[in-house]
């Protein structure tokens, strides 16, 4: 019986140190800060809910606010893409700050972009071109209908 509860401890405790590290682990495996959304003002709710939802097949998520002014997509485990009914006035955007996605052929989404009749460019702003870059990567640059300029590459990781 002596042995029993030895027996016993010795489990609980092993079980509960083993716990404690990974709980440990896990806790310094996960970033202090990340991604939560990107938010984009956009003119028209629907047109551009529809782009990023039928196009680039994003995945809408519920959004809380159930107002008629609000999208939110999925973009990444914990990281949303929320769209935001109400931008009063045409804005042009730099290229530089964009959003960006990766796709398994940058090819054939170029061939996607061609049969939705949307214009895209490298980065040097060449019409119908993608850049590859000196690691190998391919992307592409285009717009969304409210003027944010988005990347699509083949980036592994």
């Amino acid at each position: 019986m002596k042995y029993l509860f030895f027996f016993c401890l010795a489990s609980l405790l092993y079980v509960n140190t083993n716990t404690a590290f990974a709980q440990t682990a896990a806790a310094k495996a996960q970033p202090v800060t990340w991604l939560n959304h990107v938010a984009l003002h956009v003119k028209n709710l629907q047109t551009t809910t529809a782009f990023y939802e039928n196009f680039l097949q994003l995945k809408k998520i519920p959004e809380p606010f159930k107002d008629g002014l609000h999208t939110w997509f999925s973009v990444g485990e914990k990281s949303h893409l929320h769209l935001i009914q109400g931008k009063p006035h045409e804005t042009l955007y730099d290229k530089s700050e964009h959003l960006c996605f990766s796709v398994a052929s940058v090819e054939d989404f170029i061939s996607r972009l061609n049969k939705a009749n949307i214009k895209f460019e490298n980065w040097l702003g060449k019409p119908q071109e993608y850049t590859l870059r000196t690691d190998g990567v391919k992307q592409v640059y285009f717009q969304d209908p409210d003027g944010h300029w988005i990347e699509v590459n083949d980036a592994k990781e």
